[in-house]
C-alpha cells in the first residue's frame, strides 16, 4: 500500500487547512510537512494520533533584526481531533541538521508527506550526505533503547507499543553499522536486517499484527525472544562508550541553502 494513501482524505484535509491556518496566523510559508510517529513508522494503532511536522519560513526582515535570538522559533498546537501539530523555523531546523539531529534526520525520511514546496526537502537530503555523523545516531538510538526497555519492558505484563519503541531504535543502529547511512524509519525496511532469524522475525509479525488492531495503551505478555535479543544487542552497544563529542559539518552550505530559502 502507497503510504500516501493509508491517511484518509477527510483527515488529510483537515491537516492541510490548519497548515494554511498556521501560514496566516503566523506570517510564514510551510516549506515541508510530514507525518512523524507511529503511522509513518508503520506500526500505528486504530487510536494512534496524527503526528504532522512542518518546517516553515518567515519573511527576509524577519531574521535581520538585533533580537532573532529571543524571538520564538517554533509553532505548537493543542491535539484536536487526534491531530498532533508544530513546526520549526528554517533556521532552527537547518541548525538542527548541522548537529545531526535526530528529529530532522526523521522528518526527512517520512514516507509521508502533505507539504514539500520548492523541493526544500531534497536540498536538505542533499547535505544530509556529507554531514550526518552515524556516531551521533547510535548514541541517540541505544540512548532510546536502554531508556524504553529499562522503564517499561522488565515486567510480566509490558505495553505493546513499547516493544516497538525498543526494537525501532536497535534496529537503526544495526542499518547505521551496516550501511554507514541514517537509517529509514519504516520499520518493515528495518526488520529485514533480522529476517535470517526466522524465530525473532515471526514474533516481529505477529507483533505487528496485534499492535495494528490494539490501542494504544493496551498491554499484552511479555515475550522472551524479544527480551533475549534486546538485552544481547545493548550489552553489545556499551562498547562504543560516552557520547561523542559535539562537532558539526562547515556551514558553507547550510547557509547558502537558507539564503536561497528566504532571498
Amino acid at each position: 500500500m502507497n503510504p500516501q494513501n493509508m491517511i484518509k482524505d477527510n483527515v488529510r484535509k483537515k491537516i492541510l487547512n490548519q497548515i494554511k491556518t498556521a501560514e496566516k496566523e503566523h506570517g510564514v510559508r510551510v516549506l515541508y510537512a510530514i507525518e512523524s510517529g507511529s503511522r509513518a513508522w508503520g506500526f500505528e494503532s486504530p487510536d494512534s494520533d496524527y503526528d504532522v511536522r512542518f518546517i516553515y519560513a518567515h519573511p527576509k526582515n524577519w531574521y535581520v533584526a538585533v533580537d532573532l535570538e529571543e524571538k520564538r522559533d517554533v509553532i505548537e498546537y493543542n491535539i484536536v481531533d487526534e491531530i498532533d501539530i508544530s513546526g520549526w523555523d528554517v533556521r532552527k531546523a537547518l541548525k538542527l541538521l548541522w548537529k545531526s539531529n535526530p528529529a530532522i534526520v526523521e522528518w526527512l525520511q517520512s514516507p509521508i508527506v502533505y507539504i514539500d514546496n520548492n523541493h526544500f526537502a531534497a536540498e536538505m537530503r542533499k547535505l544530509l550526505d556529507n554531514i550526518y555523523s552515524v556516531e551521533k545516531g547510535i548514541y541517540h538510538y541505544r540512548s532510546m533503547a536502554k531508556s524504553n526497555y529499562r522503564g517499561y519492558l522488565k515486567t510480566p505484563s509490558v505495553p505493546i507499543k513499547k516493544y516497538f519503541y525498543v526494537l525501532r531504535p536497535l534496529l537503526s543502529i544495526r542499518w547505521l553499522e551496516k550501511y554507514n547511512e541514517p537509517a529509514p524509519i519504516v520499520f518493515d525496511q528495518l526488520r529485514t536486517l533480522v529476517v535470517d532469524n526466522t524465530v525473532l522475525y515471526d514474533e516481529i509479525s505477529k507483533l505487528l499484527k496485534l499492535k495494528k488492531v490494539s490501542k494504544e495503551k493496551d498491554v499484552a505478555p511479555a515475550i522472551p525472544v524479544f527480551n533475549e535479543f534486546i538485552e544481547s544487542e545493548l550489552n553489545k552497544l556499551e562498547s562504543y562508550g560516552e557520547k561523542p563529542k559535539e562537532q558539526g559539518a562547515d556551514f558553507g552550505s547550510i547557509n547558502a541553502l537558507f539564503r536561497k530559502i528566504v532571498g
